[in-house]
């Protein structure tokens, strides 16, 4: 119970402070917005379906690398990112806690992705809603991680992108092959399978990353 009400806590100080400062969120949905509204206008009158379920896995990938981005620039603003590690508490709650709180901007800009996407392009299944759920999990999680450890870099905008994009490509593959397969199961199957192993070695490692 204690380590919930921290984690519950952390993420609650993130959102709060994104519902003040308002930088991720808004930067989130235009971008993911625009993508969509430029393609539009960009692709053929009638592309395939599996062009624009690709256009839309890339969207979202880089639609949550922005969250990504920001989701330590608080506490490197501010200077309190030792301090939160001195905190009495487990540190795998920082880790989940900040992804939780990535996890909610995420979420919060696909309820204005998915409606456009569907506008413009191509009706959304019930297995592409599943496979956004799994996708958005491992996202999070690894990306959160990452960005833990570039965050006290000094090359930190750069080196995100470059550790992220690579473990994310499973992500893509299965989310894609999710989205356009007859049998969609065997790619859920991976997202959950790539959920389950990545959210267990970022949550046991993130203690490490932090403490050195």
């Amino acid at each position: 119970m204690t380590y919930a009400r921290d984690v519950a806590a952390l993420a609650r100080k993130d959102l709060l402070l994104e519902l003040r400062a308002r930088d991720t969120l808004p930067a989130m949905v235009l971008f993911v917005a625009a993508v969509f509204v430029v393609f539009h206008f960009v692709l053929p009158a009638a592309p395939s379906r599996l062009e624009t379920t690709g256009l839309l896995w890339v969207a979202i990938l880089f639609t949550a690398l922005l969250g990504l981005g920001r989701a330590f620039v608080p506490e490197r603003e501010q200077r309190t990112m030792d301090g939160l590690v001195l905190a009495p508490c487990d540190r795998s709650a920082i880790w989940l806690a900040k992804s939780l709180a990535t996890l909610a901007f995420l979420a919060a800009a696909e309820v204005v992705a998915l409606p456009l996407y569907a506008l413009f392009f191509h009706r959304i299944g019930g297995a592409t809603v599943l496979a956004v759920v799994l996708a958005d999990l491992g996202i999070c999680a690894v990306g959160t991680f990452l960005g833990a450890m570039a965050v006290v870099t000094r090359a930190r905008d750069l080196l995100l992108p470059l550790l992220f994009l690579p473990l994310a490509l499973p992500v893509v593959v299965g989310a894609v092959g999710s989205s356009v397969a007859s049998a969609p199961g065997r790619y859920l199957g991976f997202l959950a399978l790539y959920d389950l192993l990545f959210g267990v070695v970022c949550w046991a490692s993130f203690e490490y990353v932090v403490a050195e």
